[in-house]
């Protein structure tokens, strides 16, 4: 403890760095997951071929393959990056990748009738989608978005590896100097789960709130 403390400085900037990483991740994954989540049940079946290639081709890889591929692979195609930027669109392609199934099943356990029925009333796309399904889906859809929330969270670590200075990397500079690994991998341990364990209440919080909504 007497190491962590004075250390603490110096891993506050590291975690400060996690969490932007993993807010970056979490909200661009969220707002392409949604995009194409929506596409891959909808759209015209070219796009949903796309959608559906690009899904299962990262879900099928490792996320370190994919940040090694993003940060080494780029500048060889003249895209240069900076290792941060690099990291969070590695990490932000697996993630949107987790979630594009989120949605589609999300909204594919909804019965198809309903949209009829809100196209019969008049309503447009956008309205059914807005009044309709995502009520119904969002039960559906928080579950295992959280998961891959706690997945980024964790899945952040590994920008360490290209030379982001954050949380795992600022501990690891730390255990470089003192040569005392465990009590400082606690630390780290510690704080890891402090973030993924707030993630989980609220989204139980949140199931919560929309429990309301009615098959």
């Amino acid at each position: 403890m007497d190491l962590a403390l004075q250390s603490l400085p110096f891993l506050t900037k590291g975690l400060l760095v996690t969490l932007e990483v993993s807010a970056l991740v979490v909200t661009l994954s969220l707002v392409f997951g949604l995009t194409l989540g929506v596409v891959l049940v909808y759209g015209p079946l070219p796009l949903r071929l796309l959608v559906r290639g690009y899904s299962d081709f990262v879900r099928g890889i490792p996320v370190l393959v994919l940040i090694f591929a993003v940060y080494y692979g780029l500048p060889a195609l003249k895209v240069n990056l900076g290792n941060l930027t690099a990291a969070v669109a590695a990490l932000t392609a697996f993630t949107t990748a987790q979630v594009i199934e989120t949605v589609r099943g999300a909204i594919q356990s909804i019965h198809h009738g309903q949209m009829e029925a809100g196209k019969a009333i008049g309503l447009g796309f956008g309205q059914r989608l807005l009044y309709i399904i995502f009520p119904q889906a969002i039960r559906r859809f928080l579950p295992p978005w959280i998961n891959s929330v706690t997945d980024a969270v964790k899945g952040s670590a590994l920008v360490s590896l290209v030379g982001v200075v954050d949380l795992m990397l600022a501990i690891q500079q730390v255990i470089g100097r003192v040569y005392e690994p465990m009590p400082l991998y606690i630390v780290g341990a510690l704080i890891y789960f402090a973030i993924n364990f707030s993630l989980s209440s609220l989204s139980r919080r949140l199931e919560a709130r929309f429990s309301y909504v009615r098959e």
